[in-house]
């Protein structure tokens, strides 16, 4: 069984950590960011580092007490540095524009698509084929990034589409490839 649950969790200068009864609420440089615990544990605030402890030995229990320890902890590390995932737009005539705080994909389609800002997350562009998905909560930009990958999945045959960035791809071979290999028959 993991001890990830156990391990107490180092509040550094910049941030600060309310306690509310079931409630954990981080605040910090870079925003703010806020966690329920389950009525199985509980969190206490010593010599500036938070601990978490479960109230009965139970498998749910334990698993929930890592869950929640390395949930808390994502959201320190989140107010103090931004979680960022990295998209790239491969394929020809395929990019990315940020239009106001929405991005704005030409994928080949006969329209451009429309990606909508969503609150807690910001968007930059870098170049017209990178984009930087970044926030405070670690969850919601890895399920933002992958609504955006979404959009249009990378081929198999051609590699072209939505992916992050130094995603290697297995590439299947086409038709051609498999005929050449194949012989005509018996000689």
């Amino acid at each position: 069984m993991s001890k990830i649950g156990q391990k107490t969790i180092k509040i550094p200068q910049a941030v600060q950590l309310t306690v509310t009864h079931k409630t954990i609420t981080v605040k910090g440089p870079k925003g703010g960011h806020m966690v329920v615990l389950p009525q199985e544990l509980e969190a206490t605030m010593e010599n500036n580092e938070l601990i978490i402890k479960r109230s009965n030995e139970e498998k749910k229990t334990k698993s929930l007490h890592g869950l929640y320890r390395q949930l808390v902890y994502n959201g320190v590390s989140g107010v103090e540095k931004l979680w960022e995932k990295r998209l790239e737009v491969v394929g020809t005539g395929y990019n990315v524009k940020l239009q106001g705080e929405d991005l704005v994909f030409k994928l080949g389609y006969s329209h451009p698509v429309v990606f909508k800002k969503t609150p807690g997350v910001s968007y930059q562009v870098d170049g017209n084929t990178k984009v930087i998905v970044s926030g405070v909560d670690k969850q919601l930009v890895g399920q933002i990034a992958h609504k955006i990958i979404l959009l249009k999945k990378p081929d198999v045959y051609k590699g072209k589409g939505i992916r992050y960035e130094g995603e290697k791809l297995r590439i299947k071979p086409g038709k051609k490839a498999k005929a050449a290999g194949a012989t005509t028959g018996p000689a």
